[in-house]
């Protein structure tokens, strides 16, 4: 069993019933009184966050968690279908637990998913994607105003602040945390 001396920040534990993730912990030794550890949490299910207080040595619930790598195959309804890119199992996941991630799913992009014995428990879409410009507003011949821009529709459906000067059919990298434009992709 492992105490609060094992407390580092990206641990998982099981606590109140729930999963969480340590987001910060801080070891308080105060000048009357025993020691203890500030600990902030997020549910790794619903994204709350929350402070516990624990008596120093106090038992803590270590899960482990393990991470793969999967394909996106295909979307059917409100699932999700991904590949273990190592044993070529398929799993479907659902809209839920794919969360904002939705709106960046291409076929054949690798995610990580994350996994508690066989239970899915989040996924994460790579940081940058290359996607194409399905839709947007032709630019204007002397139309550059600095830090002004254009909405584009990708591929997958999701609409990111463009430059005047990329147009529909251009390849863009996007990054995915922001959602923000980072440039165009020259074709070979």
């Amino acid at each position: 069993m492992a105490t609060t001396a094992d407390i580092r920040k990206g641990l998982t534990i099981q606590m109140e019933g729930q999963i969480f993730v340590v987001a910060d912990f801080q070891h308080v030794k105060p000048g009357k009184g025993g020691a203890f550890v500030r600990i902030t949490l997020k549910n790794v299910k619903t994204a709350r966050v929350i402070e516990r207080t624990l008596n120093s040595g106090a038992s803590i619930d270590i899960v482990r968690v393990d991470v793969r790598d999967m394909q996106f195959l295909y979307q059917e309804g409100d699932m999700y279908h991904f590949m273990d890119q190592e044993s070529y199992e398929q799993i479907p996941l659902g809209k839920e637990l794919i969360g904002d991630g939705t709106k960046w799913m291409k076929e054949g992009i690798v995610c990580r998913v994350s996994f508690i014995g066989e239970q899915p428990l989040s996924m994460e879409v790579p940081n940058f994607l290359e996607l194409e410009i399905t839709q947007t507003a032709p630019g204007v011949k002397g139309d550059t105003v600095s830090g002004s821009g254009k909405p584009a529709t990708l591929e997958t459906g999701a609409v990111v602040q463009v430059p005047f000067f990329v147009d529909q059919g251009d390849i863009i990298r996007v990054d995915t945390r922001t959602s923000a434009y980072l440039d165009r992709v020259k074709r070979a």
